[in-house]
């Protein structure tokens, strides 16, 4: 991802979009400050901050260390699985939790920052919410582990992955009686709207009688649909579809 190569070394006076990269990370750390591109005093000082959190050389300057360090979330969930038997469920499920350890957060606004960013093929802001970015990012790294072909295609809308699922039969339809026993761990549910309409998607890690268990992205503690952040929940199965994976 071209988001996480430094690229050269940035320091007080550069501007631009890496500039902007490396005040978004810092506030994934916790240094909070203005995005503004502007590497100015405020910058320097929040760097120097994180270098002495990492304790390594403290000068303020983005070389490839504290670059390397800045990025760490977002390269951590790029790391292999190991296979090891697994299903294609099972490995969604893995992927899943590996995204989840590291918080992936909006920064900068709706639907902005590096990790809206890394799910969403570079697009971000009001117009791109990215549950399903989330959810088809860890499908194809699923697949990719297993050396399989991918389902269905990547894409960043609930609808068209219903419509995929319908076409080579693997949706699951809430209203009918034998779609609970059928929901597995893998399986991709899609919040019902309207017979035609999904507005919300995410990946069930545990499914029981009256409820199941999920990694989603765009949500959050309350459950909204254009939330802020990957996070686990517990649903329940009106008006939930699935798709069996």
């Amino acid at each position: 991802m071209k988001d996480f190569i430094l690229g050269k070394t940035l320091k007080q006076g550069h501007k631009g979009k890496k500039v902007k990269l490396v005040q978004e990370c810092l506030c994934i750390h916790g240094f909070h400050l203005v995005i503004d591109g502007d590497f100015g005093p405020a910058s320097d000082y929040a760097v120097r901050q994180f270098q002495r959190k990492k304790k390594i050389g403290v000068d303020g300057i983005v070389g490839e260390e504290t670059f390397k360090l800045l990025v760490e979330p977002m390269t951590r969930v790029l790391a292999p699985i190991e296979a090891g038997g697994k299903t294609p469920g099972q490995m969604l499920v893995a992927y899943a939790r590996q995204h989840l350890k590291q918080h992936p957060v909006e920064i900068g606004g709706q639907n902005k920052g590096p990790w809206v960013r890394l799910y969403m093929n570079g697009n971000e802001g009001a117009a791109w919410p990215w549950c399903a970015g989330f959810v088809s990012f860890l499908m194809e790294q699923a697949y990719q582990g297993l050396g399989k072909a991918l389902p269905l295609q990547t894409t960043f809308s609930c609808d068209i992955l219903a419509a995929q699922a319908k076409e080579k039969g693997m949706f699951l339809d809430e209203r009918d009686i034998e779609t609970k026993d059928k929901v597995k761990p893998g399986s991709i549910f899609l919040n019902r709207r309207t017979r035609t309409d999904w507005v919300h998607t995410g990946v069930v890690v545990r499914a029981e009688d009256e409820i199941f268990h999920t990694i989603e992205g765009n949500t959050n503690d309350e459950g909204s649909r254009e939330g802020y952040e990957v996070c686990q929940r517990i649903r329940g199965y009106k008006k939930k579809d699935f798709i069996a994976i």
